[in-house]
């Protein structure tokens, strides 16, 4: 709308609040340049006169909201409250008034200060009320008890006005809702975020390596349960470990930390992909972060692109498990391996594979995970496709010594999938122990083998089992020690199942030194690896495709000939008919050797030929099956099978596995907290904790400290136990990643 050039000099001491539009504010008024002209000016004290130059600077499209606002140092609801005023009543509706009630407050700092003594002292409002001298309302409001006019609580209504016609940091005045004070000081409900336009316009030419989390103080954040996390995530050494390994994305305004945080956050909102962030508000989410907007789907996948472009993935998810090992040295006595099978459901094609929940073969991508004793998860590798789980177990047996350093004996716990005496002979002679279940038919014991035991497990729990002690040898038929034996312990415990039917399981080890039982309740224990897959599934959408990208299979790659089942298929079929014949052709003879009283036959050369000649059309018949059957190679060329298969990409999907890993095991320590101040902890700790984390709350750095304030749960026993939480992380000195402020936790009292 305006079409005058700009004047080359504005004035020396203007700010600049647009291109073109300076402001120049003093002892006497102030002033507002547009484009060199002297547009809008006021006199001191004329309130009416300076926001009407405010409002008419965006009237005019002189400049925009946020930055006029940022200029006359108010927020844009107040500039649009200014607006909404001036086209109601026109001019006059701009002059200041003073809000609220017109007498001093009496709740001066003293007077509050002695109300909550009075309160920690147990006194009843009524009591408070009356020693101190003021109403029972009062007193509910110095202790941060009523109902603000967004139905919060803690709103000071006897806020005075401050400078200049503008409300103290705080007051409330503009239209925002105040809460009680985090750390002192009253915080403006849901602040505009610090402006980081300029390091945005930085980044956009490559000249910012990341944005600094900067907090605005503020009340009543959305997501601000989320910062409950960091304590436990920074125990989980993805930030550092992350550092490690990649150092640092390329210049941009969301660095490492950033993003590793964003894909944190979005897992724990059970939102783990990327396209989670359209359903989480960006704002909401970027005040957590300290920046002004979270990152959307389009910036979240160009950044994973951009590690898995590194190639690092193995190494970083093997640097995990190591910091791992190391702060809890404790839980890798034992080590679950087990395979996870993860379907795939789109349109390229991919091998197929057994699927076990499913109980067919579908379109699926192998893995190999590893979990701790506790059933946390450690690593995963993505195995070869048709790979079987002995193989996989030889394969990450110098991955396991890695991790848990030379020289320590770990048992290595897996189901009947990783079945070979070779590759227990091979794991021994590692170091490692084996556990696990004894595959193939056996004899049950005697009833006098077995002994009732009772016992602790490693959750306190008292347990009583059915066992069985002893030995068992085993044959070892391929490799360099083939003919050999190999003796193992064998621990079988007798369950009754469902219907009441006795049934034992035998578990074989090479630990000798467990008692029985703890053998037992140790090869049970694998189950809690199955439960991370299905948590995770549901929770964290384990098997999602986090990335679309697929590379061409190994043509050269052997992979099992479908042409064999076809061919067994023929030899059983011929091995039944076979069967058939012999049975028919006996059937005939007897008939023939037992006639009926008085009669008698006469069995021939002829008669015999008959009945034989269907036989041997059998054997020949199985003979050829047999044959056709040994000569079909058992593994063929993949090109020449299936030519197009694909292979899902591998980076990516490792990457957002360990963000999931981490994830878990930060809701996992944050439960495990909760014991002996949450009565309900076994059955809702997990349930607890979602809630924590989706919870809002206040804000506010101050003196080298993220103050965080959270407001109540859904029941008063639930804030209970989140405040006996906030005071075992407070211990933990945790700094928000990037900065250097320390984070600290408390919680509203419940209404």
């Amino acid at each position: 709308m305006l079409s005058q050039l700009p004047l080359p000099i504005p004035p020396a001491e203007a700010v600049d609040v647009a291109p073109g539009v300076h402001l120049v504010s003093g002892e006497a008024g102030g002033v507002v340049w547009v484009h060199g002209l002297a547009t809008f000016a006021w006199d001191v004290g004329d309130e009416a006169g300076r926001r009407l130059a405010a409002v008419q600077l965006v009237r005019v499209k002189a400049a925009g909201k946020a930055a006029v606002a940022a200029a006359f140092g108010v927020s844009t609801v107040t500039l649009w409250r200014w607006e909404q005023a001036l086209s109601a009543v026109g001019v006059v509706g701009l002059a200041a008034s003073r809000p609220g009630p017109r007498g001093a407050s009496k709740l001066t700092a003293p007077v509050v200060a002695r109300i909550r003594e009075l309160d920690r002292e147990g006194k009843t409002l009524a009591q408070v009320a009356a020693e101190v001298g003021v109403s029972t309302f009062s007193v509910r409001n110095a202790l941060g008890r009523t109902k603000s006019r967004a139905g919060g609580f803690g709103t000071e209504p006897d806020a005075e006005p401050g400078l200049d016609g503008e409300p103290d940091a705080g007051s409330g005045s503009d239209g925002q809702e105040m809460t009680g004070p985090a750390t002192g000081a009253e915080l403006v409900v849901l602040p505009e975020p610090v402006n980081r336009d300029g390091e945005r316009e930085l980044a956009r030419w490559g000249l910012l390596e990341s944005a600094i989390p900067v907090f605005a103080p503020g009340a009543r954040y959305p997501l601000a349960g989320l910062l409950l996390s960091l304590p436990a995530l920074e125990a989980t050494g993805l930030l550092g470990t992350a550092r490690a390994t990649y150092r640092r994305l390329r210049n941009g305004f969301y660095g490492l930390d950033t993003m590793l945080l964003v894909l944190v956050f979005l897992a724990l909102l059970r939102e783990p992909r990327a396209e989670g962030a359209t359903r989480i508000p960006p704002g909401d989410l970027g005040r957590v972060l300290g920046l002004d907007r979270a990152p959307e789907v389009k910036t979240i996948r160009r950044k994973l692109a951009e590690l898995a472009s590194a190639g690092k993935a193995g190494d970083w998810m093997l640097a995990l498990a190591r910091h791992h090992g190391v702060t809890r040295p404790e839980a890798l006595g034992f080590l679950y391996v087990d395979g996870h099978t993860r379907v795939y459901t789109g349109t390229k094609q991919v091998q197929k594979t057994h699927v076990a929940r499913l109980k067919f073969p579908a379109p699926a991508t192998l893995e190999t995970w590893v979990s701790d004793a506790d059933g946390d998860p450690l690593f995963v590798v993505l195995a070869e496709p048709s790979a079987s789980l002995a193989s996989e177990l030889g394969r990450l047996a110098p991955q396991l010594r890695a991790i848990v350093g030379q020289g320590r004996r770990v048992t290595v716990c897996f189901d009947r999938g990783g079945w070979s005496p070779t590759v227990f002979t091979d794991l021994i002679e590692a170091g490692f122990d084996i556990l696990t279940y004894r595959k193939g038919a056996i004899a049950d014991l005697p009833d006098t083998a077995f002994t009732t035991i009772a016992f602790t497990d490693d959750r306190a729990r008292t347990r009583t089992v059915e066992i069985a002690d002893g030995t068992t040898e085993l044959a070892i038929s391929e490799g360099r020690r083939k003919g050999q034996t190999l003796t193992l312990r064998q621990v079988t415990r007798r369950k009754a199942d469902a219907r009441g039917t006795l049934r034992q399981t035998h578990i074989l080890t090479s630990r000798t030194d467990l008692p029985a039982e703890q053998v037992a309740m140790r090869m049970f224990s694998r189950w809690r690896e199955e439960n991370y897959f299905r948590y995770a599934r549901t929770h964290f959408d384990l098997d999602a495709l986090d990335c679309y990208a697929a590379s061409p299979d190994d043509p050269d790659r052997a992979v099992p000939n479908p042409v064999r089942a076809t061919t067994k298929t023929a030899v059983t079929d011929a091995e039944t008919g076979l069967a058939q014949a012999e049975t028919s052709r006996d059937n005939a003879l007897l008939a023939l050797r037992t006639p009926a009283p008085g009669q008698s036959v006469l069995i021939s050369n002829q008669i015999l030929n008959s009945l034989n000649s269907p036989v041997e059309a059998a054997h020949a018949h199985l003979d050829t099956a047999r044959a056709a059957h040994k000569a079909t190679p058992t593994r063929v060329r993949l090109g020449d099978l299936a030519p197009d298969m694909v292979i899902l990409d591998t980076e990516t999907k490792l990457i957002t596995h360990a963000v999931r890993m981490a994830a878990y095991n930060t809701e996992t320590a944050l439960a495990s907290g909760l014991h002996g101040h949450y009565a309900r902890a076994d059955d809702e700790a997990y349930t607890l904790i979602r809630e924590a984390l989706t919870s809002s709350g206040d804000i506010h750095p101050h003196n080298g400290v993220l103050n965080v304030r959270l407001d109540p749960l859904s029941a008063p026993r639930r804030t209970a136990a989140l405040a006996a939480l906030c005071q075992q992380l407070n211990t933990t000195r945790t700094r928000y990643p990037g900065t250097d402020l320390t984070l600290h936790y408390e919680v509203k009292p419940h209404p």
